[in-house]
């Protein structure tokens, strides 16, 4: 699986985003799939996570209530739209794809492929 993140750029806090992640190849509905952010100098976070129906998703605390993840298995493509963006919201967005379809992990071992990254900024 090919994972290609798009969506990001510079925003004002406040502002909305949705990022996309296109996935080619094959069998995108067998994967879990997720979102993750990383800043310079910290450890990449888990930020949301869907599993392969979307039925279960998880999100991280800090993100609950203003970050929503979705899927469209017939296009191949899952979204992260972002509300009311924080200054502490910018990081570079990974998408990933878990072999562990059945549910949403949140950590970074579950995850058999990623994609590039897209930067987000966030003025304040």
């Amino acid at each position: 699986v090919q994972l290609q993140a798009s969506g990001g750029g510079l925003v004002q806090a406040g502002d909305s985003l949705r990022l996309s992640c296109a996935a080619s190849g094959h069998s995108f509905s067998n994967y879990a799939m997720g979102w993750f952010r990383q800043v310079p100098g910290k450890e990449r976070e888990s930020v949301a996570a869907i599993s392969r129906t979307g039925i279960i998703t998880y999100y991280t605390p800090s993100v609950k209530g203003r970050f929503t993840i979705s899927r469209d298995n017939a296009k191949n493509t899952m979204y992260l739209q972002i509300m009311s963006m924080k200054p502490e919201d910018a990081a570079v967005y990974y998408c990933a794809a878990s072999r562990y379809g059945a549910s949403a992990p949140y950590y970074t071992g579950a995850y058999d492929y990623w994609g590039q990254g897209t930067q987000v900024t966030v003025s304040s």
